[in-house]
């Protein structure tokens, strides 16, 4: 499953896709410097250029080992005739190519590994494509600190976790208590099972309400939601193997979630944490 990132470059939004733990940066969004009107027609005009199909030739080479040759030859041969046309789904289609993706529907578009994206900004815009690395960079670093922060936190959730089963119940908090009807629902993805017993709502829901946000439900949760959520997703599979109904099973996380949200905010351990 991809996982999906945004870079903000001097006013234009860049989508990446993170497929198989490697960066895939928007070409589509890259194109929009040059003309936010053809970008289908400036991608294809890259890819006809002779070096911009060696470069490919050569990447998918070091990286592919399902990479059709044959085919790659037989198009550099034709590459700088007027006559010879190319786009990212001949080239997908006819070499067997990972280098280049394309994605329909929201979020969509072409996309290529951040070794060939710069390339291509750099047919756009020597300038763009140093702003672009320099943002690039500032978002893994981002990351980094976050995968720390996470790293530190499981360390001490052992004492979280203790501190959960024996604090009282202080106060009234989210999540809220959920409805019969709630309950009755019966949900095709387990993952909704647990969203509803936390957040109130499924993935679906979610994106509906937050029709800009990038990623889903789960990308915007709290360390203490976050924390709660690894506990119900072990609770949840106990509940599985003993034949707990779904209804029940629903029931039970959320007064869970409920319970355990108050014992985290009352918790002077989890908050030496923020």
């Amino acid at each position: 499953m991809m996982k999906k990132s945004k870079l903000e470059v001097q006013g234009i939004d860049i989508i990446i896709h993170n497929y198989n733990d490697q960066d895939y940066i928007s070409l589509t969004d890259i194109a929009r410097y040059r003309d936010s009107s053809n970008t289908d027609d400036i991608i294809k005009n890259w890819l006809r250029n002779r070096n911009t199909l060696e470069l490919l030739g050569f990447w998918e080479q070091l990286h592919n080992p399902n990479f059709k040759s044959v085919e790659f030859d037989g198009f550099k041969k034709q590459a700088g005739l007027n006559s010879f046309t190319m786009s990212p789904k001949k080239w997908i289609d006819s070499t067997n190519a990972c280098g280049i993706i394309s994605k329909s529907g929201r979020y969509g578009g072409t996309f290529a590994h951040k070794d060939i994206a710069f390339e291509f900004a750099s047919w756009i815009s020597i300038e763009f494509k140093l702003y672009i690395i320099k943002e690039f960079q500032r978002l893994k670093e981002d990351e980094n600190k976050r995968f720390q922060s996470g790293w530190n936190l499981q360390r001490t959730l052992s004492k979280v976790n203790y501190r959960i089963h024996t604090d009282a119940i202080k106060e009234n908090i989210i999540p809220h208590l959920l409805s019969k009807s709630e309950v009755q629902l019966t949900f095709a993805n387990e993952a909704d099972v647990l969203n509803m017993a936390l957040f109130g709502r499924t993935a679906q829901q979610w994106r509906n309400e937050n029709p800009n946000s990038i990623g889903n439900v789960r990308d915007y949760a709290t360390i203490e939601q976050l924390v709660i959520l690894s506990n119900l997703e072990s609770i949840n599979a106990l509940l599985i193997s003993q034949g707990v109904m779904q209804s029940e099973r629903l029931f039970e996380l959320n007064k869970i979630a409920v319970n355990q949200m108050k014992a985290l905010l009352a918790n002077s351990t989890f908050k030496t944490l923020k």
